[in-house]
């Protein structure tokens, strides 16, 4: 299985997304992870949809996507061959016997403590999605109370070869 992180810019229009979701529903494609957002041009939107599967899994995917009339253009990257970061929230329960411990594992992790009361605190972090699972891995002694990520976002690594706008 290998992991693919498509790069759609799409129309910025009701409904895309939908339509766009539905392509890999009919076809029994997983969505691993899916973030949209505007790009600089308010008409236009940049859905990053990170899929695995096969080789002829992921070609088909691509040939699908390009299919469609809202898609204006689809990049597909290998995890090597782009940046990727992903925001992750996260509510845990803790006592003053471990919030010592939690503090210093969010400077080793670059990590911010965002919110705090007696007992919980919001922890923030933004980095790739292999750094935010290994945090919650770490948190996982201590009681996490909730979760809140985004999908991940990717851009192609910087070359020499790009091109000036």
């Amino acid at each position: 299985m290998k992991k693919r992180i498509y790069s759609v810019l799409v129309e910025n229009r009701s409904g895309v997304l939908c339509k766009v979701a539905g392509l890999f529903s009919r076809r029994c494609f997983n969505i691993d992870s899916l973030a949209v957002g505007e790009t600089d041009d308010p008409a236009v939107s940049n859905m990053t949809i990170v899929s695995s599967g096969d080789e002829r899994t992921i070609e088909q995917i691509e040939k699908q996507l390009n299919k469609k009339l809202d898609v204006i253009k689809v990049k597909t990257y290998s995890e090597k061959q782009c940046i990727t970061r992903e925001l992750m929230l996260i509510k845990i329960k803790y006592n003053k016997n471990n919030r010592r411990e939690i503090m210093e594992l969010c400077e080793i992790m670059k990590a911010e403590i965002v919110d705090m009361s007696k007992h919980f605190m919001i922890i923030q972090i933004c980095d790739n999605p292999e750094k935010i699972r290994l945090l919650i891995n770490m948190l996982q002694s201590i009681s996490i109370v909730e979760v809140a990520r985004t999908g991940t976002l990717a851009l192609a690594k910087c070359s020499e070869n790009d091109e000036a706008k």
